[in-house]
């Protein structure tokens, strides 16, 4: 598997349905009996003004943000490429949305 790291957007191969786009990597703690899965949460630059969605300017993506009810477990051979990091409050900032969209507030 690559060296992936939580916080980090990487542009992912979702299939012919959900296409080729960047996402947000939320869970990549793999040891050696888990599936090779990661948690992700898609970049979107078709924002609705949504309460699940984050608004951010990241270095190295379109303007948009990223959207909590768009949370997805891929297989880690689906990862392109790393494409930007998110400093730590933005990551809190999506994670806080994830919590709310799921219930866990």
């Amino acid at each position: 598997m690559q060296n992936v790291k939580r916080g980090e957007v990487w542009q992912i191969d979702f299939g012919l349905a959900a296409k080729v786009r960047p996402a947000l990597v939320l869970g990549c703690d793999i040891a050696e009996a888990d599936r090779m899965l990661v948690a992700v949460v898609y970049h979107t630059t078709a924002l609705r003004g949504s309460r699940y969605e984050v608004p951010l300017a990241v270095p190295g993506l379109d303007e948009g943000g990223f959207d909590a009810q768009s949370l997805y477990t891929v297989p880690a051979v689906k990862l392109i490429r790393r494409r930007a990091m998110l400093s730590s409050a933005q990551i809190k900032a999506v994670e806080q949305r994830v919590r709310l969209w799921l219930g866990l507030t």
